[in-house]
């Protein structure tokens, strides 16, 4: 059985020389960076020039998701030629002595490749689903299903996380020796995700569903910060 905390030996362009010893090629490390994110960012080139667009995401197996309408030129574009997907999580601002020594703590991950169509019914309906419970577990089962009409003008991507790098970068700052002594305050100003209260659409008479009540306290579901 495969070892999914192995490092993936990087190709040319997934190799990180700036910084490298925050390098991270392994697999359980992409997927968390992936999982704790809504949104990723794809860059990508057409006749109009050079575009980075963000768009919703979610991850199933070796994979990252995205949908949109049939008409997208996004989507249009993807499927005709290598991409970059980038996603970044801030967790902190890092303050030093010196002011070309300060820096951030983060996460972030690159994933090269080309996405295709994921074209099969079952395969769209059950990509769809997972974004579901993505958003929300458990409610798929509570909301109208998508009909025949949404599906087809729905189109699913995918890409193979195959090919990825990540970055991370924790801890405090890394100030020169001869900096230690400086009067200034330095260390980490933090950053976390809050989940805060859910605010009811005027027109819902539906009580809550568990979920939903326990969306401020579900900390401990969101990804570690490194």
């Amino acid at each position: 059985m495969k070892d999914s905390a192995a490092p993936v030996p990087p190709s040319d362009r997934t190799r990180v020389r700036r910084i490298a010893e925050n390098a991270r090629y392994d697999e359980a490390t992409l997927h968390a960076i992936v999982d704790d994110a809504y949104l990723c960012h794809i860059a990508f080139s057409d006749d109009h020039g050079a575009h980075c667009i963000p768009t919703a995401c979610w991850r199933s197996g070796g994979h990252l998701y995205i949908h949109g309408s049939n008409g997208s030129r996004l989507l249009k574009q993807l499927v005709r030629q290598t991409c970059c997907v980038t996603i970044s999580h801030l967790d902190g601002l890092v303050l030093a002595r010196s002011a070309f020594n300060h820096s951030m703590n983060y996460r972030s991950a690159m994933v090269y490749g080309r996405f295709e169509a994921v074209d099969d019914e079952a395969g769209k309906h059950a990509a769809l689903e997972a974004l579901m419970d993505k958003l929300a577990p458990g409610r798929q089962a509570e909301i109208r299903p998508g009909n025949d009409k949404e599906y087809a003008a729905t189109t699913v991507l995918r890409i193979s996380l195959a090919e990825a790098a990540c970055k991370v970068r924790a801890g405090g700052p890394n100030d020169d020796a001869q900096d230690l002594a400086w009067p200034a305050w330095a260390g980490v100003l933090p950053f976390t995700h809050a989940r805060v209260a859910p605010v009811a659409d005027p027109t819902c008479a539906v009580a809550a569903p568990a979920y939903v009540r326990d969306w401020p306290t579900r900390q401990e579901e969101l990804a570690p910060i490194y």
